[in-house]
């Protein structure tokens, strides 16, 4: 499995993004499902909404969402204290909720790789405090 961030979606979806191209060839050399969370899913709509129009949200969801290529994670009650220790953790970053349930997904699947555009963000943060993310994508 390989965790898939919200930047990665939106490149994937947006040929103007400027990681368009880097996303495509990403996606192209792996094989193997894709996982995510759905707060990147709800982050991800969001911005191509803003970004690209009204059409870009269902068309990135009737393209990912429906492929057997792509699992997404279910956040548990559970979990939300791992999320707030990470989001308090990373405060000066800020780490959004999105980011965090990435961290914790990571932990959970105990693997590190992603595709993410974040290079700051991802290269910062750790998995069980200090391990460090492979970026797939950049």
């Amino acid at each position: 499995m390989i965790l898939a961030d919200t930047g990665f979606f939106v490149a994937v979806a947006s040929p103007n993004d400027r990681f368009h191209h880097s996303a495509i060839n990403a996606l192209e050399a792996i094989d193997e499902p894709i996982i995510t969370t759905y707060p990147v899913i709800t982050e991800t709509c969001y911005l191509l909404l803003r970004e690209t129009g009204s059409s870009a949200p269902p068309r990135f969801l009737r393209n990912f969402i429906e492929s057997e290529d792509l699992e997404i994670f279910n956040l548990e009650t559970v979990h939300l204290q791992r999320i707030v220790e990470l989001m308090e953790t990373y405060a000066d970053i800020p780490m959004d909720f999105a980011d965090a349930s990435l961290v914790l997904l990571t932990e959970c699947l105990e693997t590190p790789r992603i595709l993410t555009s974040d290079r700051r963000d991802f290269s910062i943060y750790r998995w069980q405090n200090n391990r460090p993310f492979a970026n797939l994508m950049l």
